[in-house]
């Protein structure tokens, strides 16, 4: 009877633990990154006058989710590191345990993500945040 109620106990912390809210999972994280790249990319393609074909996210590592709000919605701020490899023309460069930090925010149905970048502001204003939907 007591392992019976004992496991009852068990089962009920288990699913209630599990029902928190979604966390942020390395897939997520990976889009969020190349999607931020590619805009970093394509500025960089534009000033430089540079070739990139592609690039690869490999090795992903999540070192830290932490929730925090922004602009008064629920969000994560997720640290870590990842290999880059940049393809070039004639070339690829490699890039390995290179530090990020992204920002994710759920929607509200609970079905999509996006990316939160903050705009390069003066120091004393309150900071803005662009927001992309990650696909």
């Amino acid at each position: 009877m007591v392992r019976l109620v004992l496991t009852a106990i068990l089962l009920v912390l288990l699913t209630a633990c599990g029902s928190i809210g979604l966390l942020p999972t390395s897939e997520l994280v990976q889009k969020a990154i190349a999607l931020e790249l590619k805009q970093t990319q394509q500025q960089l393609n534009q000033k430089l006058d540079l070739d990139f074909r592609s690039f690869e996210i490999k090795r992903l590592s999540i070192k830290q989710e932490q929730p925090i709000t922004i602009e008064n919605l629920p969000a994560f701020r997720v640290l870590g590191t990842y290999d880059l490899i940049a393809k070039l023309p004639k070339r690829e460069l490699t890039q390995p345990k290179k530090p990020f930090e992204v920002y994710l925010q759920i929607q509200q149905e609970g079905k999509t993500w996006r990316l939160l970048l903050p705009e390069k502001t003066s120091k004393d204003s309150q900071r803005i945040w662009r927001s992309y939907l990650i696909q």
